[in-house]
């Protein structure tokens, strides 16, 4: 099964860190990364796909980030 996950967050370096993360544990980009004016906050906002194989079987109430 292929795990999919959305990884937003406000364009800081955090942002970068929690992506990076990601991919060094095992999960792979999954197209480009977005960007949006929040005018409600008035900040940048980031997004990005990444995916994962995984061997376990799809659950509702799976942590997709543990998989």
């Amino acid at each position: 099964m292929i795990v999919y996950r959305l990884i937003t967050e406000d364009d800081t370096s955090q942002f970068c860190h929690r992506v990076t993360e990601a991919l060094s544990k095992g999960w792979s980009l999954h197209g480009s990364p977005s960007y949006a004016f929040d005018g409600a906050n008035g900040v940048m906002r980031c997004a990005q796909a990444v995916t994962k194989e995984s061997d376990q079987e799809y659950s509702p109430d799976m942590k997709l980030g543990q998989a």
